[in-house]
């Protein structure tokens, strides 16, 4: 959040949306709930990118490191990622997209639903809806 999305977001909207990485067992705890991941990695064996899905089609997260970006690390997570809905029989994928993330969900095939207007420690921010029907 703090790189990649300084581009589109004011400071005072970063630290209201993410005021710091989240610890590692507050992330291990979300993925605790059944959803899938996956991790790329570099050549030293760093993560770079992940994404998750949860079993009703929405993305929850999609980071990838500023360092990865325009890669092709979080496309091929992408890649895995609907594979994996398709054969599990998933129609529909949808996403709370950031400024960051909307330009490369839109380039996978997703279509925004909606802007989204929200609140976090009383700092106005937006996202997408984005949807994409799969089949």
């Amino acid at each position: 959040m703090h790189g990649i999305a300084s581009r589109f977001y004011s400071p005072e909207q970063i630290n209201a949306w993410c005021p710091e990485a989240p610890p590692a067992a507050a992330i291990g705890q979300k993925l605790s709930d059944g959803r899938a991941a996956w991790v790329a990695v570099d050549q030293a064996d760093v993560p770079v990118a992940f994404i998750d899905l949860e079993s009703d089609g929405h993305i929850d997260m999609l980071f990838c490191h500023p360092r990865a970006a325009g890669q092709g690390a979080a496309a091929a997570l992408y890649g895995r990622l609907e594979t994996a809905a398709l054969r599990q029989g998933i129609g529909l994928l949808y996403v709370e997209a950031s400024e960051a993330a909307r330009r490369f969900f839109e380039r996978q095939g997703f279509a925004v639903d909606r802007r989204r207007e929200f609140e976090r420690s009383g700092v106005k921010i937006h996202n997408y809806r984005m949807v994409k029907i799969l089949g």
